[in-house]
């Protein structure tokens, strides 16, 4: 087996969430599942149509994040990356800051459209490369889109998986909380539990993430890493590089 990066596995990962979807879309500032779309795209033989916003070759619209939205409402978008400055055990995200709102302490971005695609595409992926507790917190501080939503919110959309840099989770709708699906090698339950803020359920046998063949490793390294080169050169210019 070749040796992979942690980012080559991230992205092998990524590709793997989104298998049977149609419909891909990554937003602004997402190398890594840009990526991973693109990698998945590839696996699927061309069936799956990939949208990467800022891209001139793999992004088709003419007026960016509303026709994202448009497509959003129409249900013709299956899988989406939401990221957060805090991510808590029920699956809410803050992109705005800590502290008290409107006195926030530090201040981010911003929620955007966030709180729109979790409700309304099926199956989004929560990605966040630090696993740290100022990260994974008890209870975010503001909550930019809501992982749940009371019975008879008209809610078809939601997230389905926490991926980060030590595992992943995939997350139950129903009882609001999220399952350790897989710990990356190099590190190990316990680290995860010292820095997760939030409770988990946990199987008694976790499995490592498995881990990209030489035939994944050379098409991130190739074809890849020459398509998402086009939105994230710097990026691309580390794929391949010794971890």
């Amino acid at each position: 087996m070749s040796a992979y990066s942690p980012t080559e596995l991230l992205i092998t990962v990524v590709a793997r969430l989104l298998r049977g979807c149609r419909h891909v879309a990554t937003g602004a500032s997402s190398p890594i599942p840009g990526a991973g779309a693109l990698l998945a795209r590839e696996q699927s033989d061309g069936a799956m149509r990939v949208t990467v916003l800022g891209s001139l070759r793999d992004e088709h619209f003419t007026c960016g994040g509303v026709e994202l939205f448009d497509l959003a409402a129409q249900g013709r978008i299956d899988a989406f990356f939401l990221g957060g400055g805090q991510i808590d055990g029920q699956a809410n995200i803050n992109l705005v800051g800590t502290g008290d709102y409107p006195a926030t302490d530090v201040r981010w971005p911003g929620s955007f459209g966030s709180s729109y695609v979790y409700f309304l595409i099926p199956r989004v992926i929560l990605f966040r490369e630090e696993h740290t507790r100022r990260v994974m917190v008890p209870k975010v501080d503001f909550i930019s889109a809501p992982g749940g939503s009371e019975p008879g919110v008209y809610r078809p959309g939601g997230p389905h998986a926490l991926l980060t840099g030590l595992g992943l989770f995939f997350f139950n709708r129903q009882q609001r909380r999220f399952r350790l699906e897989s710990v990356h090698c190099g590190h190990s339950v316990e680290e995860i539990r010292d820095n997760t803020g939030f409770e988990f359920d946990c199987p008694d046998s976790v499995p490592l993430t498995p881990v990209p063949d030489a035939n994944t490793l050379a098409a991130i390294r190739g074809r890849i890493r020459d398509d998402i080169a086009d939105t994230y050169p710097r990026f691309a210019a580390r794929l391949g590089a010794p971890a």
